[in-house]
């Protein structure tokens, strides 16, 4: 095969997705600020000009002189999966792979001009063939999605904060974009899992992948469906004290935590979106150019409305009450923010039912 033809690509009872745009599986609040930046005129030449500042090429250089590259030789097995993951969602140019050396499981993809994927020896021998072409799908998604651009320029702004803490306020103002950076790519890590699934096309090794991820090679102590109650007792235990914990832990990740993607990408499988991807119906690159801002806006903005009124959290249906106009709202907030059992009544019952959940 060359870096920019299928002919050896290998046969395979998986579906094809010709032309797919990446605007199909991406979560609606990644696909609005993709779809607003590449409407921008002079978005792709400011950030090539940004290349002789960011790290890339010292990156480039490092992991050719110090990582395992893979190809027909090396690594073997990952090179068809990568073949196969760029034939699946029909990436023309196969992105260069790399294995590095580090027991902590982990994956990425950086670059400007063009995207390189690394894998790390423990993720290598932490998963299986299925649960590791859904990783490759992963990062083949985010390279079609061009997500490899904004990593690149959050490790540059996460760097440039450490060397800027002494200037006053100029830590703060890095740190206020690379917290916003961090919050889009928590939702474009949502958004490359569900390329990882149209690679894969195996729910059950996606979830398989991201067990192991979080509890180990011990796939005969876990079970999907205890892992899946996990999510869910997470969402919707403890009181407002917890939202607010929760939301302090995530902010200096760059990825959603392991259960909640776990959730997230079953719920995705389950969807009509899904099904329609999987039947051929789906956006095509094609068309990106054509593609409204606005339409993407009012659809994650839409998104996060569905999400407030059917979340679990007892901050969000806190803001639900708010917006649907809910009576007592005061001892409402009294009573999950402090976890205190009401008097009686509406609200002293939800008081008692949030403790022993936090509890529980």
């Amino acid at each position: 095969m060359t870096d920019t033809g299928f002919e050896k690509a290998p046969a395979r009872d998986r579906r094809r997705f010709p032309g797919i745009s990446s605007r199909a599986y991406e979560h609606p609040a990644d696909r609005s600020a993709l779809v607003a930046l590449r409407k921008l005129s002079g978005f792709d030449t400011v950030f090539k000009a940004l290349s002789g500042l960011l790290p890339e090429r010292s990156l480039r250089l490092l992991f050719l002189s110090d990582s395992v590259r893979v190809g027909e030789t090396q690594f073997a097995h990952l090179h068809t999966m990568l073949r196969d993951a760029c034939y699946i969602l029909d990436l023309e140019k196969v992105p260069q792979m790399y294995v590095q050396q580090d027991p902590k499981p982990n994956a990425m993809c950086i670059g400007l001009d063009e995207p390189i994927i690394v894998v790390t020896t423990g993720l290598v021998e932490l998963l299986d063939e299925e649960e590791m072409r859904a990783v490759v799908g992963h990062e083949v998604g985010h390279a079609l999605s061009g997500h490899s651009v904004y990593r690149t320029v959050l490790l540059f702004l996460t760097n440039l904060a450490l060397r800027v803490a002494w200037i006053p306020l100029g830590n703060v103002a890095i740190t206020a974009i690379v917290t916003a950076l961090r919050e889009w790519f928590r939702k474009s890590e949502l958004s490359a899992d569900r390329a990882g699934l149209l690679v894969g096309q195996d729910v059950t090794a996606s979830m398989r992948g991201l067990m192991k991820m979080a509890g180990g090679n011990h796939l005969h102590e876990m079970n999907v469906d205890a892992f899946l109650a996990q999510a869910d007792e997470y969402e919707k235990s403890g009181d407002l004290r917890d939202s607010v914990l929760k939301i302090l832990n995530v902010l200096p990740r760059t990825h959603p935590f392991t259960t909640v993607r776990a959730a997230e990408l079953n719920k995705w499988s389950q969807s009509r979106d899904y099904q329609r991807i999987m039947d051929g119906h789906y956006p095509r690159r094609e068309d990106d150019k054509d593609a409204s801002v606005s339409d993407s806006f009012r659809e994650s903005a839409s998104h996060y409305a569905d999400a407030v009124r059917s979340s679990k959290d007892p901050l969000f249906k806190l803001v639900g009450d708010i917006a649907g106009g809910a009576a007592d709202v005061g001892g409402k907030l009294r009573d999950k923010f402090t976890g205190a059992a009401g008097s009686g009544g509406a609200g002293g019952t939800e008081g008692k039912g949030g403790a022993a959940t936090g509890q529980g």
